[in-house]
C-alpha cells in the first residue's frame, strides 16, 4: 500500500484485528515474500508492537526511541521496517504524532508531545489466501462463514440457560489460521461470569430470586461450585493482589474477588495468588508497555490457560503411564529372536525408529524449551516431528521474549 492516505485507518483496505492473530498474519505475509525488503528484523519489530498492543482495539504507541533501545537497532532501521509493515497493509496510523502539548490539553503542567499510535490491521491478500469470506470493507470489515449443513457442537448444560447471541465465528476447519477482527473479541479476551454480580449497584437492581433459582449453585469462572469458604478466601486474595500488583488497581474489588474465587476454592496462599498475577502481567507486559483497562479479565484468561495446560499435562502423563517401553515391546523381542537365529546385527547398535511414545515423552516437558529451540535451529522438520508445532512455536516465542529482555537490561 503506497502513499500515506492508504496507510491510515480511515482509508485502509485492511481490516482491524487483535495482537495475537495479527502477529500470525504478519509472519505469513513476510514468509510469503510479499515485500522484497521485509525480513527477520521486520518480524522482531512486529513482535515488539504486538507485546504492547491493547486487546480491545489493537492499538499501540510507536515509541521509536524505546523500541530501538529494546531491540538493539538504530532508529533509522526501525523507521524503515515499520514502513515495510505499513506497505504490506499490516499496520495503519490511528493517530499521527505532533508537537502539540498533550499535557496542556489535559489541563496539566509541563510538556509532552502527542504520540504516534498504530493500529493492527490484516490485508485482504491474507484473507483471500486463507479462503476467508469478508463482509464490509476497510478497517471495519469482518469475517463470516456459511455454516449451513455443518454439525454444531452440543451446548454444555451450564451455559444452556444463558441468552444465545450469534456473532460471526471462525471457520472450524481452519482453526488457528485465521486472525479474526475485533468484531467478536469476546471469544479471546472477555470472560463470561455465570451467575455472578460485580458491583453493588447491579446487585441492588436485581429482583428477588424465586425459590427455583435460589436452589441453583453459582459457578466460578473455571466451573467450580461457589462456596462461602472459597469466596471468603478469594476476598482475602483479591485484597492482596490489589495491594501488591499496581496494574490490577483499575479493576474494582468485586471484579477481582470474583476472579479470585477459583483461587479460593483451590486453597491458594497470598504468595501464590500474587505470583500468578505478576507472571500474568509479565507475559503480556502489563504495567510496562501496556496498562490494561480490565485487569480482572486478563487474570481470568490466564487462569483458563493454566487449567488447560494442567489438563494437557495430566492427559500426557496418563498416556505415558500406559505406554510400553521399547525393551518390553513385541518388536524388540522379535528383533532379538531374529538375531539369535540368523545372526542379525545387534539391536542395541541400531537406533530404533521413533514411535508415538517417544513423541509423547518429548512433548511433556515444556520447560525444556531451550533444547527444543536448539533442535529446531539444527533440523526444523525433525524438531517439529518430535516435539510438535505447539511446543516448537512456544520455544520460538520464549526465545524471542528472552532476547527482548536481554536487550531491555543492557
Amino acid at each position: 500500500m503506497r502513499g500515506t492516505a492508504s496507510q491510515h485507518i480511515d482509508h485502509t483496505t485492511s481490516r482491524r484485528s487483535g495482537p495475537r492473530k495479527w502477529l500470525r498474519a504478519v509472519q505469513w505475509l513476510i514468509a510469503a515474500g510479499l515485500h522484497p525488503k521485509a525480513n527477520h528484523t521486520t518480524m522482531r519489530i512486529a513482535e515488539d508492537l504486538a507485546a504492547r498492543m491493547d486487546y480491545d482495539l489493537g492499538h499501540a504507541r510507536y515509541c521509536l526511541d524505546e523500541m530501538a533501545t529494546r531491540l538493539g537497532i538504530s532508529r533509522a532501521t526501525v523507521k524503515r521496517h515499520v514502513a515495510y509493515l505499513r506497505e504490506l497493509g499490516a499496520l495503519a496510523w490511528a493517530q499521527h504524532g505532533t508537537r502539540m502539548n498533550i499535557r496542556r490539553a489535559m489541563g496539566l503542567k509541563g510538556y509532552a508531545a502527542t504520540a504516534t499510535i498504530y493500529a493492527a490491521v490484516i490485508p485482504a491478500t491474507y484473507d483471500h489466501a486463507m479462503g476467508h469470506h469478508i463482509v464490509g470493507a476497510g478497517y471495519t470489515a469482518r469475517i463470516v462463514i456459511d455454516q449451513r449443513g455443518q454439525q454444531h457442537p452440543r451446548i454444555p448444560a451450564q451455559t444452556r440457560r444463558q441468552p444465545v447471541d450469534n456473532p460471526p465465528v471462525d471457520n472450524p476447519g481452519s482453526e488457528g489460521l485465521e486472525p479474526p477482527s475485533l468484531t467478536w473479541l469476546r471469544e479471546e479476551s472477555q470472560v463470561q461470569m455465570v451467575g455472578g454480580v460485580t458491583t453493588t449497584a447491579a446487585r441492588s437492581q436485581q429482583t428477588r430470586p424465586t425459590k427455583t433459582s435460589s436452589r441453583k449453585k453459582r459457578a466460578t469462572i473455571l466451573g467450580a461450585t461457589v462456596t462461602a469458604a472459597g469466596m471468603q478466601l478469594g476476598d482475602k486474595l483479591a485484597k492482596a493482589i490489589r495491594r501488591r500488583v499496581p496494574w490490577t488497581r483499575r479493576a474494582t474489588h468485586d471484579q477481582l474477588r470474583w476472579v479470585c474465587a477459583d483461587m479460593g476454592e483451590q486453597q491458594w496462599t497470598e504468595d501464590q495468588a500474587v505470583r500468578f498475577a505478576v507472571d500474568a502481567g509479565h507475559a503480556h507486559r502489563a504495567g510496562f508497555g501496556w496498562d490494561p483497562s480490565r485487569p480482572h479479565r486478563l487474570i481470568a484468561m490466564e487462569l483458563q490457560a493454566h487449567r488447560a495446560q494442567q489438563q494437557d499435562d495430566q492427559a500426557m502423563q496418563d498416556a505415558l503411564a500406559q505406554a510400553v517401553a521399547w525393551e518390553d515391546s513385541t518388536a524388540y523381542r522379535n528383533a532379538q529372536s531374529l538375531q539369535a537365529l540368523f545372526g542379525a546385527p545387534a539391536v542395541a547398535e541400531q537406533e530404533p525408529e521413533r514411535t508415538d511414545d517417544d513423541r509423547m515423552r518429548a512433548r511433556m516437558n515444556w520447560n525444556n524449551w531451550p533444547d527444543v529451540l536448539d533442535h529446531f535451529e539444527e533440523d526444523e522438520l525433525d524438531a517439529i516431528d518430535l516435539y510438535g508445532k505447539k511446543l516448537v512455536n512456544f520455544a520460538i516465542e520464549q526465545g524471542a521474549r528472552a532476547r527482548r529482555n536481554d536487550h531491555a537490561y543492557l
